[in-house]
Order: C-alpha cells, then structure tokens, then sequence
C-alpha cells in the first residue's frame, strides 16, 4: 500500500525555501508558502507549483491547514508560529536556533506537549553522509573523548557594502555567528558526545558601523565566536565560528579520545561537498580516509545551491520527520535537543557579555 502524502506549509523563504524540494522529495504536497514580501512568494510558489501564498502566517495556518507547518522566519516568532501551528493540529519542524532563550524553547515543548502532535528541530548537517558514519564510529573508534574540535566559517557578513539581514539584529535572531552556524556543532557535539556542563567564550563584529536591517542601530549580533566547554564526560571542546572568514564555506568536527581520533570535513566549494569527508586514526598510527557512499539519488546535487542543500540535508530529516509522525514516536533531531542546544547557547550568550565561565541549564 502506497504510503498517503502529507500537506506541507512553510513560513519563512530564504533558507526556508531549501524545505520546499525537501519534502517534494518526500512525495509531500507542499500547498501553501508565506513570507510579508507577497512578490517575491508568489515568484517561488510559481517556481515550485506551490498553489497558496500568503503574507501573514496566522491566516496560512488559519486557512491553507497543513498537516505540517516549517517554521523558518527569524528565531523571534517561533515561538508564536508553532503555538499556532500546535493549536491547529499541525505537526511543526523549526528552524534553529530553536528558540530565542530556553524560557521559550521549553513553551514550544510544553504546546507541542498539550497538543500531542510531533515537533523537530531542523539540525539537518547531522544527515551528511560522512556525518552519519562518524556518528555511528565515533564511540568504537574514539573511545573516551579527551577533546573535541569543531570549526564552522563562511564569509557572509565579511564585507560591510554586503545589505543587512535581520540575522545582524539581536532582537530578531537572538544570536549572530552561534545562533546562525555555531549551533550546527553545539548539536553535533552533543549528538556525538554527549551534554556540556559549562563554557566560556568570546566575540566580536565584524562591522560595527553598519545598522541593522530598517533600523538605525548599530549591528549588535556577533560575527565571530571563540567558545571553550566541558562536556558531562570530562571532555574539553574548542568551537571557533565565523561569518566574517572570507573566501571560506566550510565545517568540521575532530574528536581526539583514548582509542583514537576521528575526523570530519565538509567544503562547500567542492563538488558533490554533500558526501563530506571522514578519516581515522587507529592506535599510533596517522589518519586514514574512510570511504563514504552519498547514500542520495543523482538528481539530489541538482539546481541551485539552495535547492542542493535541502535535496542533500534536509529531505533525509524530512523522511525522519515523517516516520516519526506515521509511527506516533519521536521524531530526531527532537525538540528536546533543539532545547538543550539553546541552554548552551545562552551560556554562550551570557559568557560574551559579562565574561568568564557559566554553568549550562540543565
């Protein structure tokens, strides 16, 4: 018996236009899309034969009712989209950061709660194919984790005549570097390793000068972001985050323990990046490259960059998304661990300003 399709509405179109051919992939109808610009949605709804574009969320919700709602505006009205969404009785998969503090993110759990309806944080880097074979390696081959070393930079706000986004405004994302990428390694991390106990950290802008999008204050979002953690194992962390690293587009994550080391890298530049690249160092003995299958269709690393990304990160979440909702289970990456990556970056966040060392919510 062929398995039914599910309806699918999306709020939010720049990164949340990845979701679109994601779940089309999933044999999902995608019937309704939402952003304020209506041009500009209608234009990606012709693109997509998406039939319903609205402007305003709360009449999406309202009137398209899709079973599933991808919360993907910025971080500051998630917490009211999924309320909604919940409300309606739809399903809901967020964007990251989950949520703009715990306080918020545990609101989000409780109505997803209430509601009895499935909720997932979109932490679609863990579903690169190199990443799947160090999560299923690392315990064996790594053993006891002594550190742990993750990078993630890219150059996006590097040149101050780049236009603003809301992305550089505190109030409406919660977070800059940390909150865009660095949350991306805060998963895989803890994914991986298991919960951090504390941090430390630092940042800075990269362009103070410039105001954030419609408004005439000055940046006020990081760009860059040194932290260092402990994990409930003992291990330390080191994660370095950037948006200002011009001439970069890539992540990676090494782990270093008493059986050995792991190694993984993903560079954006490079064709078919999607596979990453993954190597192990046995005993003594120097890095050795581990074949890894793409595990994708051909058609997966077509169109666009953006189109790319959800075809080759986010359709495999979806498909997880989507067994969890059949099955009544939870779904992975859950809630709660979009939830507990927002209890270290709030650490992260209180760290930046008064200094020092603080404990992660537990």
């Amino acid at each position: 018996m062929a398995r039914r399709s599910y309806t699918v509405g999306i709020v939010g179109l720049g990164f949340g236009r990845a979701h679109i051919p994601a779940f089309q992939a999933n044999g999902c109808q995608v019937i309704a899309v939402c952003q304020r610009d209506r041009a500009a949605a209608q234009t990606v709804a012709t693109r997509y034969q998406v039939p319903q574009v609205f402007e305003r969320w709360e009449e999406m919700i309202e009137r398209a009712r899709p079973e599933i709602v991808v919360v993907a505006t910025p971080p500051v009205l998630h917490q009211a989209i999924a309320t909604a969404a919940f409300a309606a009785g739809a399903h809901v998969l967020c964007e990251k950061p989950f949520a703009m503090s715990v306080a918020e993110g545990r609101a989000i759990v409780e109505a997803a709660s209430r509601a009895g309806r499935i909720g997932m944080t979109s932490f679609n880097w863990r579903f690169i194919s190199a990443m799947q074979r160090f999560n299923a390696i690392a315990a064996e081959s790594v053993g006891r984790p002594f550190h742990v070393d993750g990078h993630w930079q890219g150059g996006r706000s590097a040149d101050p005549s780049t236009p603003a986004t809301w992305r550089l405004d505190r109030a409406m994302a919660g977070h800059g570097a940390m909150g865009d990428a660095g949350v991306h390694l805060i998963d895989l991390v803890r994914w991986n390793f298991g919960e951090f106990t504390r941090v430390c950290a630092q940042a800075g802008i990269a362009n103070p000068s410039r105001p954030v999008l419609g408004g005439d204050k000055p940046t006020d979002a990081e760009d860059f972001c040194a932290v260092l953690g402990e994990l409930a194992s003992g291990a330390q962390v080191t994660l370095r985050v950037s948006r200002a690293a011009r001439g970069r587009n890539e992540h990676g994550l090494d782990a270093y323990g008493a059986a050995g080391a792991v190694m993984y890298r993903v560079d954006r530049a490079q064709p078919r990046w999607y596979r990453g690249e993954l190597s192990v160092a046995s005993g003594g003995g120097s890095f050795e490259r581990v074949k890894v299958p793409a595990g994708l269709p051909r058609s997966a690393g077509e169109g666009d960059a953006m189109e790319v990304v959800g075809k080759t990160t986010i359709a495999p979440l979806v498909k997880r998304l989507l067994g969890a909702i059949r099955k009544g289970e939870p779904a992975s990456p859950s809630f709660e661990d979009g939830l507990r990556s927002q209890a270290v970056l709030d650490a992260v966040l209180e760290s930046e300003t008064r200094g020092g060392w603080v404990s992660v919510a537990t």
